[in-house]
C-alpha cells in the first residue's frame, strides 16, 4: 500500500466525512483513475517521434501506454484515417496512487516559475485536467536523452459528484492549487 493510499484511508477520509457530513464512509469522494495522454499531431511526417513518446511514457508511469489512432481523415492536418497519432496509458489502483504521489511531490515542484495548479480545470462532474508543458519534470526522464520537448494531459477522474468536492479530494491528497 502506497504513502498516499494510506494517508487518504487514514486523514483524507475522515476530514471529507465532517466537510461534507456525509452518513456514510462510501459517499467519500476517491480517485477512480488517472489518464495521461500524450497528443503527437507531428507523427504523421516522422513515426520514430512515437517510439521515443511511447518510451518516455512507459518509464514516467511503469505501464505499456496505448497508440491512439485519428478517428478520421483531415487534409488541412495531412491526416489520414488510422494513422497513428499519440499514446495514452491510464492507471489505476497502486500504480494510480504511486504516480499521483510523485506528480503532487516531486514533478509539479521542479515546473519552472511554479505558482500551483489552476483551480479552473475542473469539468463540473468532479473530474481535473492538468497540462504539463515537458516530461522533463519526471525525474525518471535523463536531459541528455531527450530527442525533443514534448507536452502532455493528465486527467484525475473522482467519483466525487461535484467540482466542489473534487477540489477538496485532491487539496487533501497534497495537489498544489492557486492561492
Amino acid at each position: 500500500m502506497s504513502r498516499l493510499q494510506e494517508q487518504f484511508q487514514s486523514e483524507v477520509i475522515p476530514a471529507l466525512m465532517q466537510k461534507f457530513d456525509y452518513d456514510n464512509v462510501m459517499q467519500v469522494p476517491k480517485v477512480e483513475k488517472i489518464v495521461i495522454n500524450m497528443g503527437l499531431g507531428e507523427a504523421t511526417q516522422n513515426p520514430k517521434i512515437l517510439d521515443s513518446a511511447v518510451e518516455d511514457l512507459t518509464k514516467i508511469t511503469g505501464q505499456k501506454p496505448v497508440i491512439t489512432k485519428a478517428k478520421k481523415s483531415i487534409a488541412g492536418f495531412k491526416l489520414r484515417e488510422n494513422a497513428p497519432i499519440g499514446a495514452k496509458v491510464t492507471l489505476r489502483g497502486d500504480r494510480m496512487y504511486y504516480f499521483l504521489d510523485k506528480l503532487v511531490n516531486v514533478a509539479l515542484p521542479r515546473v519552472r516559475d511554479f505558482r500551483g495548479v489552476s483551480t479552473r480545470a475542473f469539468d463540473g462532474r468532479g473530474n481535473y485536467t492538468l497540462g504539463l508543458r515537458e516530461q522533463l519534470i519526471f525525474p525518471e526522464i535523463e536531459y541528455d536523452k531527450i530527442d525533443k520537448l514534448r507536452g502532455m494531459d493528465v486527467v484525475i477522474v473522482t467519483t466525487a459528484k461535484s467540482d466542489e468536492e473534487a477540489r477538496e479530494l485532491l487539496q487533501q491528497l497534497g495537489m498544489p492549487f492557486q492561492k
